[in-house]
């Protein structure tokens, strides 16, 4: 360079002109901009070099200004066509000739800013610049298209952002509830990066705090004040993929054949299907066979047979497997199966005929089973009934209906037995929380009524047989199983208070069940084998036993080996626990708003155990609602302890409570 030299280079990232003043050093030289600001540059960081005359700082405007002339984009398309024939490389000063038919300093420097600043058509190589291929620039231009989509569904996104902030009703589009659900993640898993998330929302003037984000997204109406948080963080399907209804519709309007041709019928046997009223999947049915001049009675449990519309691998089997489990939550049920299916032809509804897999049992005088047969059938369900209708009927010993006198007498026969055979029974208040649409909380209180003993022990039964046959037969089903629990001695268990504060105790010693492919004792069911078989529309591991079942009564080959049932039920297990923790969650949640919402109320608490007795911290039972709750005390208490409490503090989203004594309250 000589002084008066006027080059190009970068500052930041920013391309500038500026005079070439005075050497500093051995390689360096200070260069003046047109704002007379000096920069100490390397001759490597010169990008151009403007030939022809000498400059003054001054002169860099009226350059600029003549360059601008030259400036038109569109014109470098033009020489991309005419130069990609040859595939040649250009230079700007040829660049210049071509477009321009000159050689001067200003036109020779556009020709530069038009390929140095190009993205599209032409990339550097040397000295020069080559121009792409067709096929580059076309997926180039795709590129920046899309690219500048993005930018324009972002400002758009922004825009109606503001809008929804401001009250403006907004009908968000597919690509802004991409990026809603975005933002969310910053309330679902706040130890990840949000970037993308927090840029949008510092453009709004908001803070990017979980908490803050959370109020945001209710302000807007993208989630509601009660948002489950828990289901959302969950891997839990809250809809159905469209595949998935696609094949529910067919099987609703062109049913499957059914591979059970010789079903048993058993439409003359009256049918009782027991349930809460709210219960919209009716999946067993209980009924009486009177044999013989005895009149012995053969009960007969019927299991809701969905299998019979499902085949293993299909679409509808690959969706539950993946939910592992039908959801039951306060604000409502998420099906395993499609609504449609689960509540219509896969359920045992009232009237109609349907298809059953039927477990026939007769009983010992002592409840021990005698003998049984297990049998895909054909039933007519009689009466829909509630359990407050069965215990109804016991009370008032209904002539008419002898079969549920006799369900009762071989429920308590099997209760009696199991009990032989060292159940552990453990009777803890339970509830009920049910949110209506209105968002109205309701906590009912689950008596331990008869009814409910009796359908129990039904179920208990059906699975000692189903545990019995593919004991018999040596087949791989999910077993279920628990082990011996180590409990107190009987001694220190009489020391405790009678009723919740007991049977707590003896909970807290309870192993956690277990599933495998073998038989294995169930300690607190009093069994050596069992399997679950009587919820094939809500439990994923009772359709597998079906499907194995069936097979085999049918004398065809297995549908799953053993260690492909092994490989299910490991990956059912962990969908199934993660279920089971949604719903604990969600029901801790409402149960604290139905508190906040009720903090007026006394409640009647019983000291139910001890969390940490030297800090006073403990468990209090909430007698009217069934509600266990951590509680701190201020004064010395002791299990068994009856107390008048009242919530003085409670926010259920973020999971905290605190009581005080009525007595303390009013002082």
């Amino acid at each position: 360079m000589e002084k008066g030299t006027l080059i190009e280079f970068r500052v930041q990232g920013e391309h500038r002109l500026a005079v070439a003043d005075h050497p500093e050093g051995k390689k360096d030289w200070i260069v003046i901009d047109s704002e007379g600001q000096s920069h100490k540059i390397r001759p490597q960081r010169v990008e151009y070099t403007v030939n022809g005359s000498l400059y003054q700082p001054s002169d860099i405007p009226s350059f600029i200004d003549n360059v601008e002339s030259y400036l038109d984009p569109d014109s470098l398309e033009v020489a991309w066509e005419i130069l990609i024939e040859d595939h040649e490389a250009v230079t700007p000063q040829e660049l210049s000739e071509l477009l321009f038919s000159e050689k001067e300093p200003a036109s020779c420097y556009a020709a530069h800013s038009l390929l140095s600043r190009d993205k599209i058509y032409f990339k550097k190589k040397g000295d020069g610049y080559e121009p792409r291929s067709a096929n580059q620039v076309a997926e180039i231009k795709h590129q920046l298209e899309v690219q500048n989509q993005k930018e324009q569904e972002k400002e758009q996104f922004i825009v109606h952002l503001q809008q929804a902030i401001k009250g403006e009703s907004v009908n968000w589009s597919d690509s802004e509830r991409i990026r809603l659900e975005t933002i969310a993640k910053i309330v679902l898993y706040p130890d990840q990066n949000h970037r993308t998330a927090q840029e949008v929302l510092a453009s709004v003037n908001k803070s990017a705090d979980p908490q803050k984000v959370f109020y945001l997204l209710v302000q807007i109406g993208w989630w509601s004040e009660h948002e489950n948080l828990f289901l959302l963080r969950s891997s839990y399907p809250i809809h159905f993929p469209q595949k998935v209804l696609n094949v529910s519709q067919s099987r609703l309007t062109s049913p499957v054949n059914d591979s059970n041709s010789d079903r048993l019928d058993l439409t003359h046997l009256k049918v009782y299907t027991i349930d809460d009223e709210s219960t919209e999947e009716i999946d067993d049915g209980l009924s009486v066979e009177y044999l013989g001049e005895e009149k012995t009675c053969r009960l007969w449990i019927h299991i809701a047979d969905p299998t019979r519309l499902v085949t293993p691998g299909d679409e509808l089997d690959l969706e539950a497997r993946r939910r592992s489990t039908s959801l039951y939550l306060p604000t409502g049920m998420i099906s395993m199966f499609p609504t449609e299916l689960a509540t219509g032809p896969m359920s045992l509804v009232q009237g109609q005929v349907c298809s059953a897999l039927s477990f026939g049992v007769t009983l010992d005088e002592s409840g021990a089973i005698l003998d049984y047969v297990i049998r895909p059938s054909i039933i007519k369900p009689t009466y829909r009934l509630t359990y407050h209708d069965v215990d109804e009927m016991l009370e008032l010993g209904l002539t008419n209906e002898p079969e549920i006198a006799d369900l009762a007498k071989s429920a308590k026969k099997r209760r009696e037995w199991r009990k032989s055979q060292g159940s552990i029974q453990i009777q803890m208040p339970e509830s009920s929380i049910k949110v209506k649409e209105n968002e109205e909380i309701t906590i009912e209180l689950l008596e331990g009524s008869f009814s409910r003993q009796l359908v129990a022990e039904m179920m208990i039964l059906t699975g000692e047989v189903a545990g019995k046959y593919a004991k018999e037969h040596n087949l791989p089903l999910p077993f279920r199983g628990q082990p011996q629990p180590e409990l107190p001695p009987e001694e220190e268990l009489l020391l405790l208070p009678a009723g919740p504060v007991r049977y707590c105790a003896v909970r807290r010693c309870m192993p956690r069940s277990e599933m495998g492919t073998t038989p294995m004792r169930h300690a607190s069911l009093g069994l050596d084998s069992y399997i679950q078989v009587t919820s094939p529309i809500r439990r994923y591991t009772d359709l597998l036993a079906h499907f194995q079942l069936k097979a085999h009564l049918r004398g065809h080959d297995l549908p799953f080996s053993l260690d492909a049932l092994q490989e299910i039920l490991y990956s059912v297990g962990t969908s199934a626990y993660e279920a089971t923790l949604v719903e604990r969650q969600t029901n801790r949640y409402w149960g604290l708003e139905y508190l906040r919402r009720n903090a007026d109320i006394i409640w009647q608490a019983l000291v139910l155990r001890w969390l940490r007795e030297e800090d006073s911290l403990g468990i209090i039972l909430l007698e009217d609602l069934g509600l266990e709750l951590p509680h701190r005390f201020n004064r010395a208490v002791n299990l068994g302890d009856r107390l008048e409490m009242k919530v003085s503090l409670v926010d259920p989203h973020r999971d905290e409570i605190r009581f005080q004594e009525a007595i303390s309250a009013n002082l």
